[in-house]
Protein backbone atom coordinates (compact mmCIF):
# COMPACT_ATOMS: atom_id res chain seq x y z
CA UNK A 1 0.00 0.00 0.00
CA UNK A 2 2.98 2.76 -0.91
CA UNK A 3 0.59 4.70 -2.42
CA UNK A 4 -2.28 4.77 -0.26
CA UNK A 5 -2.72 8.52 0.81
CA UNK A 6 -3.65 7.98 4.39
CA UNK A 7 -1.54 4.71 5.19
CA UNK A 8 1.39 7.61 3.74
CA UNK A 9 0.19 10.38 6.12
CA UNK A 10 -0.09 7.83 8.87
CA UNK A 11 3.49 6.84 8.33
CA UNK A 12 5.04 10.08 8.03
CA UNK A 13 3.12 11.50 11.45
CA UNK A 14 5.01 8.37 13.00
CA UNK A 15 8.24 9.58 11.82
CA UNK A 16 7.89 13.11 12.21
CA UNK A 17 6.27 13.55 15.86
CA UNK A 18 7.60 11.34 18.24
CA UNK A 19 11.10 13.05 17.77
CA UNK A 20 9.53 16.47 18.20
CA UNK A 21 7.84 15.23 21.61
CA UNK A 22 10.78 13.41 22.96
CA UNK A 23 12.97 16.57 22.27
CA UNK A 24 10.35 18.84 24.65
CA UNK A 25 11.19 16.24 27.53
CA UNK A 26 7.99 15.93 28.82
CA UNK A 27 6.39 13.04 27.11
CA UNK A 28 7.63 9.47 28.83
CA UNK A 29 6.79 7.74 25.34
CA UNK A 30 5.42 9.83 22.48
CA UNK A 31 4.84 6.84 20.36
CA UNK A 32 1.35 6.17 19.35
CA UNK A 33 -0.28 2.70 19.85
CA UNK A 34 -1.21 0.15 17.52
CA UNK A 35 -4.68 2.42 17.06
CA UNK A 36 -3.05 4.75 14.75
CA UNK A 37 -1.92 2.57 12.43
CA UNK A 38 -4.60 -0.11 12.10
CA UNK A 39 -7.44 2.42 11.34
CA UNK A 40 -5.76 3.68 8.12
CA UNK A 41 -5.94 0.14 7.50
CA UNK A 42 -8.93 -0.63 8.11
CA UNK A 43 -9.90 2.57 5.81
CA UNK A 44 -7.58 1.10 2.86
CA UNK A 45 -9.32 -2.60 2.87
CA UNK A 46 -12.10 -0.79 2.94
CA UNK A 47 -14.17 -0.52 5.70
CA UNK A 48 -15.52 2.55 6.06
CA UNK A 49 -18.01 1.67 8.81
CA UNK A 50 -16.48 3.91 11.73
CA UNK A 51 -18.33 3.76 13.93
CA UNK A 52 -17.69 0.31 13.91
CA UNK A 53 -13.43 1.05 14.58
CA UNK A 54 -14.28 1.01 18.64
CA UNK A 55 -15.79 -2.39 18.50
CA UNK A 56 -13.15 -3.63 16.50
CA UNK A 57 -10.58 -2.42 18.95
CA UNK A 58 -12.23 -3.68 22.19
CA UNK A 59 -13.07 -7.04 20.79
CA UNK A 60 -9.49 -7.82 19.77
CA UNK A 61 -8.04 -6.26 23.09
CA UNK A 62 -10.75 -8.28 25.11
CA UNK A 63 -9.59 -11.24 23.49
CA UNK A 64 -5.60 -10.79 24.50
CA UNK A 65 -7.15 -10.30 27.56
CA UNK A 66 -9.16 -13.34 28.01
CA UNK A 67 -6.20 -15.74 26.48
CA UNK A 68 -3.79 -13.97 29.56
CA UNK A 69 -6.33 -15.22 31.84
CA UNK A 70 -6.62 -18.37 30.29
CA UNK A 71 -2.79 -18.87 30.62
CA UNK A 72 -3.12 -17.39 33.53
CA UNK A 73 -5.37 -19.98 35.64
CA UNK A 74 -4.08 -23.36 33.13
CA UNK A 75 -0.41 -22.65 34.88
CA UNK A 76 -1.68 -22.24 38.35
CA UNK A 77 -0.47 -18.58 37.90
CA UNK A 78 -1.46 -15.21 39.74
CA UNK A 79 -3.32 -12.48 37.75
CA UNK A 80 -0.22 -10.52 35.99
CA UNK A 81 0.31 -9.11 32.97
CA UNK A 82 1.87 -11.60 30.59
CA UNK A 83 5.29 -12.55 29.74
CA UNK A 84 5.93 -13.18 26.00
CA UNK A 85 6.91 -16.82 25.75
CA UNK A 86 6.99 -19.21 23.16
CA UNK A 87 4.94 -22.47 23.63
CA UNK A 88 8.41 -24.67 23.39
CA UNK A 89 8.86 -22.41 26.96
CA UNK A 90 6.01 -23.49 28.64
CA UNK A 91 7.03 -27.24 27.71
CA UNK A 92 10.26 -26.39 29.17
CA UNK A 93 8.83 -25.03 31.84
CA UNK A 94 5.95 -27.93 32.22
CA UNK A 95 8.57 -30.19 31.92
CA UNK A 96 10.45 -28.85 35.32
CA UNK A 97 13.69 -28.15 32.62
CA UNK A 98 13.61 -24.56 33.64
CA UNK A 99 12.24 -22.92 37.02
CA UNK A 100 11.00 -19.98 36.26
CA UNK A 101 8.20 -19.63 32.63
CA UNK A 102 10.68 -16.93 31.01
CA UNK A 103 14.21 -18.69 31.35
Amino acid sequence: MPDDPLVNTVWRIYETVPPILQSLGKVKNPWPNVDAHSGALLVHYGMVEYEYYTVLFAVSRALGVLSSLCWDRALNMPLERPKSVTTAAVKRWLNKEVQNLGD
